[in-house]
This record gives structure tokens, C-alpha cells and sequence, in this order.
């Protein structure tokens, strides 16, 4: 019985933990950081606020664990270079490479991005948060530098491309930002997204005329509502 009581007593902590995080989640991306207090995220997943402190200590506790979970979409601890999409784009043609990681970009901005705009517009007057921001783009670009060194070592990249410019043109070609604008504010699909961003870095990474180095047909976005 010992053993089965201390699996429901870690099934509803899991539970617990996972409502607090939807909780905060919730009123992060409704009302902002900074609007959103302790009590309040506590009082919408309706547990104690003394709870959601042993939980979590502080709030930015909560925000950086979220963050870590949409971004993974999931709540394995896996780095972002450790999972499979990213070993399947390492070991792709160029062109498949390029396409690989545009959908993997486009998949954790559908999850991620508001959570993400969350944290850039608190960054400004908040120096935890804009650590916490400073970080996110960090990691973003040690990404693309990956990819665009692995990128350069299968193929000759665009004249005048190192690896490391490579790496800043998918960093602000894949910004969290550029997604927002697009899908968000001008009214574009995830997919007329991906599919852009993927035939914008193949023009401006791959020469013209290299194998997959063709432009790709961008659909016309919708309008904007």
C-alpha cells in the first residue's frame, strides 16, 4: 500500500503542477507579467497561494519553467540540440536541412509565441525578465550557428555567406517576433509562414542554382482581418 500511496501522492503533485503552470499561463498571456501576481495565478488553478510558493518559489520560477516546457512541447529534459528533429535536420541535404528547421520553428511558435511576446514586452521594465530574454535569443542563435556550421559543411553557402552570418539571418529570419507579426498581426497561417521563412533562407543561403537552392512558391497570405 506504502507503494501505491506514494504513486497517487506523486500523481497529484504532477496534477497540481500542471494546473499551476495552465494557470499561469492563462493570465501571463491575458492580463501580463506583471499584472499577474502570486494569488492570482494561484486562485485560477484554485489551490493555496502557500502551495504555489513551495511549488515554484517565485513567479519568474514559473515563467522560465513554462517557457522551457512550450518551447520543448513537452516536460522531458531535453535540450533543444538533443532532440530528434534536430539530429534528423543535421543529418538532411541542404535544402531538406533548411526545410527541417523551419518546421520545427513554425511548431514551437504556434505553442510558444505568445508566451514569448510575453516575456520580450515585460524585458523592457523588467531586469529579470530581460535576462531571461537575453537568454532565449542566446540559445536561439547557438542554435543557428549549429545548424548554419553544419549547413556550410555539406554544401558552399550563398557568395559572400560565412556560417556566422548565415546564423544571424535564420536568427532574425525565425525570430519570435517576425512570427508574431506575420501570423499574428497581418493575419498569416503557420503554414504561409513556414513556407516563406523556408524560401527565404534557401534564397539567401544556398546559391542560386545549387540543388534545392531553387525558390520555393510562397502561397499569397490571406488578408488581414
Amino acid at each position: 500500500m506504502t507503494g501505491r500511496g506514494s504513486g497517487v501522492r506523486a500523481a497529484r503533485t504532477t496534477a497540481n503542477r500542471a494546473k499551476m503552470l495552465a494557470a499561469a499561463r492563462e493570465l501571463f498571456t491575458t492580463r501580463g507579467y506583471s499584472q499577474t501576481t502570486m494569488k492570482a495565478i494561484a486562485d485560477e488553478a484554485g489551490m493555496a497561494v502557500q502551495t504555489l510558493y513551495f511549488t515554484f518559489a517565485t513567479k519568474r520560477a514559473i515563467l522560465s519553467e513554462l517557457l522551457d516546457i512550450e518551447i520543448a512541447g513537452d516536460t522531458e529534459p531535453v535540450a533543444t540540440m538533443d532532440r530528434p528533429w534536430f539530429a534528423a535536420a543535421l543529418a538532411a541535404a541542404p535544402a531538406e536541412q533548411i526545410r527541417l528547421q523551419v518546421a520545427a520553428a513554425t511548431r514551437i511558435y504556434a505553442r510558444a509565441g505568445r508566451l514569448l511576446e510575453v516575456i520580450r514586452s515585460a524585458a523592457s521594465t523588467d531586469t529579470e525578465l530581460a535576462e531571461l530574454w537575453q537568454t532565449n535569443i542566446a540559445q536561439r542563435h547557438l542554435v543557428q550557428l549549429h545548424l548554419a556550421e553544419a549547413l556550410a559543411a555539406k554544401t558552399p553557402l550563398r557568395a559572400g555567406i560565412t556560417a556566422a552570418r548565415a546564423a544571424d539571418i535564420a536568427l532574425a529570419t525565425l525570430a519570435p517576433e517576425t512570427y508574431r507579426l506575420l501570423v499574428h498581426e497581418r493575419g498569416w497561417t503557420g503554414a504561409e509562414w513556414e513556407s516563406w521563412a523556408t524560401d527565404a533562407l534557401t534564397l539567401h543561403l544556398l546559391p542560386a542554382g545549387s540543388s534545392g537552392g531553387d525558390a520555393i512558391a510562397t502561397p499569397t497570405p490571406k488578408q488581414a482581418r
